[in-house]
C-alpha cells in the first residue's frame, strides 16, 4: 500500500474538533480534499482536514434520504452510473444531502469472461475508466475511489491487480484529492500478498464479509496486513454460510435475529478497531432479490424499514428512533420452526402462526405469501442477477392476521412469507422453506 504521511498536530486537532456533518451550496462547494493519516500505526481518515469516520450503506441511487435521516454520513457503489441516474447524478443528490460518496468503478471479472491477458482490453478498461475519472474527480460529494468489486472472486490471473494498480496510478497522477482502494471478497492469506504485491499504489484496501466477519481480524492477521481498511460490505449471515434444510436450501434469520447480528458485528467488530478500521458499509440500503427477496435488504420492496434500519439508527446515533419496528419473536408453520425441514404432502391442511410484539403498541397489518423457490440453474452467482421468485399464494389481513390456515400446493419446492407492518413505515419479516412431496 501506499506510504500514508504522519501528520500528529492535524489529528490531534481533528480529534478536538470532532466529525462535523456537512450541507453543501452548489454555488459555493469546493472539491473536497480527502486523505489518509497515520500516527503510531493508528489511521484516520480526514476530509478537509477533520477526522471523517464512514457510517454508510451500500446503495446506488434510491434511499439517500433515508440514510441521511438515520445518521448516515456516506454511500457506496458499484459502478459510475445506475440504471437510473449517472454518476453526476448520484453525486449532486449526495451533495444537497450532505453525503460523501465512495465512488465504485465498475472493472472486469475473470468469472465473467475479462482477459487480463489481452492488451487490447485492458487498455480499453483503462481509458473508459480514465475517462470517468477526469469527469468527476472534482466534485464536492466524492469521498474515494472504488476500483473494482470483488475481482478476486475465483481469480487466476495476478495481472488484474497490475490493471487496478495502474488505474490507482493514474487516478492518483490525475486527482490529488481522493484515495483509492478495491474491494475484496474475503480475506484469503494468498489473496492479500497477491494485492499488496501487485496493487501496492492503493492507499487502503476494503473488506466484505457477512457471517464470518467475526474472524476477519484474525484472517488479516494471517496475512499479515497491518494497513487502513474499510469494511465494505456487511450485514445479515450469507446464504452460503447459513444452514439448510434436508433437500438442501438455506434458513434464512428472521429481521429480528439480522437486527441483534448487525449490533453484534459492528459492535464487536468494525468499532472495535480504532487503529485500522475507517469505518463501514452496511449491505443493503434497499432491496434486491438473492435467494429470497428479503435476504439482504434492510428494506421490504414496498418500500417499508425493516428492524435492520432501527438497528443501524441506534448504531451511529447511540439513540433509537422515536418510532420503533415490530419484532418478529416467533414463526411457526404447523408448529414447528425454519429448522424443522417441514415436509408435507399435496392439499395438506396447514396452520401458521407469526408472534409479534410493538413497543409503540402502533397498529399492525399482515401479508403472508408462499413463492416457489429460485430454481438452482436461476440461481445468482456472487451477487449477480437472480429472477424473482414466483408468487403462489396471497393473504393480507388487518389486526387479526397472525395466524392463517391454508391448503399446500402441488409438489415443490417453496416459502412462506410474512411481513407485519405498522402504521409508521416499518416491517417484520420471515419465512420458512417447506417441501411438498407425495
Amino acid at each position: 500500500m501506499r506510504n500514508i504521511k504522519n501528520i500528529s498536530l492535524i489529528i490531534l486537532t481533528s480529534i478536538i474538533a470532532g466529525t462535523t456533518s456537512c450541507s453543501y451550496s452548489p454555488k459555493t462547494a469546493k472539491t473536497a480534499h480527502v486523505e489518509l493519516v497515520s500516527n503510531n500505526g493508528e489511521y484516520q481518515l480526514l476530509k478537509d482536514g477533520e477526522v471523517f469516520f464512514i457510517k454508510g450503506a451500500g446503495l446506488e441511487s434510491a434511499n439517500m434520504e433515508s440514510l441521511k435521516k438515520h445518521g448516515g454520513n456516506s454511500f457506496r457503489t458499484w459502478r459510475i452510473n445506475s440504471k437510473n441516474n449517472t454518476g453526476k447524478e448520484i453525486l449532486d443528490k449526495a451533495q444537497s444531502l450532505g453525503l460523501m460518496v465512495c465512488m465504485g468503478i465498475e472493472i472486469g471479472r475473470e468469472r465473467h469472461g475479462f482477459d487480463y491477458n489481452d492488451p487490447k482490453a485492458v487498455q480499453e478498461q483503462f481509458d473508459r475508466v480514465k475517462a470517468d475519472v477526469l469527469e468527476l474527480k472534482d466534485h464536492p460529494a466524492l469521498l474515494m475511489w472504488g476500483i473494482g468489486n470483488e475481482l478476486n472472486l475465483r481469480y487466476k490471473n495476478n495481472k488484474v491487480w497490475t490493471a487496478v494498480n495502474d488505474i490507482s496510478k493514474m487516478i492518483h497522477q490525475e486527482d490529488g484529492n481522493h484515495p483509492t482502494t478495491t474491494m475484496l471478497a474475503g480475506a484469503e492469506a494468498q489473496m492479500l500478498k497477491d494485492v499488496m504485491a501487485n496493487a501496492s499504489d492503493l492507499d487502503l484496501l476494503s473488506f466484505q464479509f457477512y457471517g464470518e466477519i467475526i474472524n476477519f481480524p484474525h484472517y488479516i492477521k494471517k496475512a499479515n496486513y497491518t494497513g487502513p481498511y474499510i469494511i465494505s460490505e456487511w450485514g445479515t449471515t450469507g446464504h452460503w454460510e447459513s444452514p439448510n434444510t434436508s433437500w438442501n436450501r438455506p434458513i434464512e434469520e428472521t429481521s429480528h435475529e439480522k437486527a441483534a447480528s448487525f449490533k453484534d458485528r459492528y459492535q464487536n467488530v468494525i468499532q472495535k478497531d480504532h487503529k485500522h478500521c475507517l469505518g463501514s458499509y452496511v449491505f443493503l440500503w434497499g432491496q434486491k432479490q438473492e435467494r429470497t427477496p428479503t435476504w439482504y435488504g434492510l428494506f421490504l420492496e414496498s418500500g417499508e424499514e425493516t428492524e435492520m434500519v432501527e438497528m443501524m439508527h441506534f448504531l451511529w446515533n447511540s439513540k433509537w428512533p422515536k418510532n420503533r419496528s415490530p419484532q418478529l419473536k416467533d414463526f411457526k408453520l404447523n408448529n414447528q420452526n425454519a429448522s424443522a425441514s417441514i415436509i408435507l404432502h399435496p392439499k395438506q391442511v396447514c396452520s401458521s402462526k407469526v408472534f409479534i410484539t410493538d413497543s409503540d403498541d402502533d397498529i399492525l397489518s399482515y401479508k403472508w405469501e408462499i413463492l416457489k423457490e429460485v430454481a438452482v440453474e436461476d440461481q445468482s452467482d456472487g451477487g449477480d442477477f437472480e429472477p424473482s421468485s414466483e408468487n403462489i399464494m396471497h393473504f393480507e389481513f388487518g389486526q387479526k392476521g397472525d395466524e392463517i390456515v391454508f391448503s399446500a400446493p402441488e409438489k415443490g419446492e417453496y416459502r412462506l412469507f410474512v411481513y407485519v407492518k405498522d402504521s409508521k413505515g416499518h416491517a417484520a419479516t420471515a419465512n420458512i422453506p417447506f417441501l411438498v412431496a407425495n
